[in-house]
């Protein structure tokens, strides 16, 4: 099955996307329609931040490779709880190494609103607040993909667990950062408005939270807030606080689809039986590689309204780093826990914000539900490849965002 997302309906002009079905089909159709509504910097060539050296191919150990990582970076960010399960079940082992706390501070999370990093704090230290309570920081985001997400159900409780054992000085925090969104007082699209800026609102919680205080974080985020010299608008996250603390976020990303046509990846037999491997891509053969050989993107718009197309750019420059996990075709996707399918009461308030957000939805709970269920039937993980982009798509894609600039130019001071 297909899916059309209009992704202009706003100004009265849609932009019709094709985009394959599978189970986190919402998440990445929410994040191409949020990314072309906006501008992008111009992407350029950037320096490389480290020097090369032969090394840098060869495969590394993951987790002990990651946290070695912390010697020389403030930040690693790693994609997490976007449908893909080998990915959050690494970061939780991560996590659970017996040298993450000595190496790390905070944990920062795409799926934690910063209206309740109070509560957050306190349960984290293992004060008296419920689970109940605490849920609102990830079912309570601007995200709809938070409210299902099993990986963050778990990833607190671990926090708050870890912390019981640890020495005052070790303690680990985590840092919402999505926009502090109040969604009892939400009742249109016009309401959501002034928390749609995720990105700033990332970037200014790193740079208020961990980089001004000399502090070591591990950040969880979609890719497409972690890439350097990207994003829309002022840029993604990481690109808009390496304006002022550059050279400090070592980004990492999963592999996507690439190795599921037998394409060559540098490990060898005797590397796979180490486990998950971490892949540089600094003066290697990979880094040369383009973004759509691995993952799905979307053109979008420059400042001065030409179709850029992330999809040709290497991958060195706009990341440092890939996870290997294991065969390609064999990773399996994230379930939505049942505890959150039988909470009926939040799963209708999941759905309302869904279609106020105007994307992708199903009419009712039950078919919402009825997705969950047909998607259980394949647990392997599947991921579109980006659509073809024709010249008539790209065109209508510059006069979009030409009208939108003449209206923004109008506008009284």
């Amino acid at each position: 099955m297909v899916t059309t997302i209009p992704i202009d309906a706003e100004i009265g002009s849609p932009v019709l996307l094709r985009v394959m079905t599978h189970y986190r089909w919402k998440t990445f159709a929410r994040c191409c329609a949020l990314t072309l509504l906006s501008l992008i910097v111009p992407l350029r060539c950037e320096a490389q931040r480290s020097t090369s050296s032969a090394a840098d191919d060869v495969p590394k150990p993951a987790i002990s490779a990651i946290l070695k990582l912390f010697t020389t970076y403030e930040v690693v960010a790693l994609p997490a709880a976007h449908g893909e399960k080998d990915e959050d079940d690494f970061i939780l082992s991560l996590i659970r190494s017996p040298r993450f706390p000595d190496k790390v501070n905070d944990i920062v999370v795409e799926c934690g609103n910063r209206r309740y990093q109070s509560i957050l704090d306190r349960y984290i230290a293992g004060e008296n607040v419920s689970f109940t309570e605490v849920q609102h920081v990830w079912r309570d985001t601007t995200q709809a993909m938070c409210g299902e997400s099993g990986f963050y159900e778990e990833l607190y409780p671990l926090v708050r667990s870890l912390n019981q054992r640890l020495p005052a000085g070790s303690r680990l925090r985590i840092i919402a950062a999505d926009p502090p969104i109040d969604w009892t007082k939400v009742k249109s699209f016009e309401d959501t408005k002034p928390y749609l800026d995720r990105d700033g609102s990332i970037a200014s919680a790193m740079e208020d939270e961990v980089l001004s205080r000399h502090r070591k974080a591990l950040m969880l985020f979609g890719i497409f807030h972690l890439l350097h010299v990207s994003g829309s608008g002022q840029g993604d996250a990481v690109t808009r606080y390496e304006r002022h603390f550059p050279g400090k976020t070592f980004v990492i990303s999963g592999l996507g689809y690439y190795g599921l046509n037998n394409e060559r990846l540098p490990i060898s037999k005797a590397a796979l039986e180490v486990g998950p491997l971490l892949l540089e891509t600094n003066n290697t053969g990979l880094g040369g590689l383009s973004l759509g050989d691995f993952l799905p993107t979307l053109p979008t718009m420059d400042r001065e309204c030409n179709v850029v197309d992330l999809a040709h750019h290497q991958t060195r420059g706009l990341l440092d780093a890939f996870l290997y996990l294991g065969p390609q075709n064999s990773l399996l996707k994230e379930t939505v826990p049942a505890d959150i399918v039988l909470d009926q009461a939040y799963r209708t308030e999941w759905l309302r914000r869904q279609q106020i957000s105007g994307m992708p939805a199903p009419p009712t709970l039950a078919e919402a539900n009825g997705e969950i269920v047909e998607s259980a039937k394949n647990p392997v993980l599947t991921l579109p490849h980006s659509p073809p982009v024709s010249e008539q798509m790209a065109s209508r894609w510059r006069q979009g965002c030409l009208d939108r600039a003449r209206i923004q130019q109008a506008k009284p001071n």
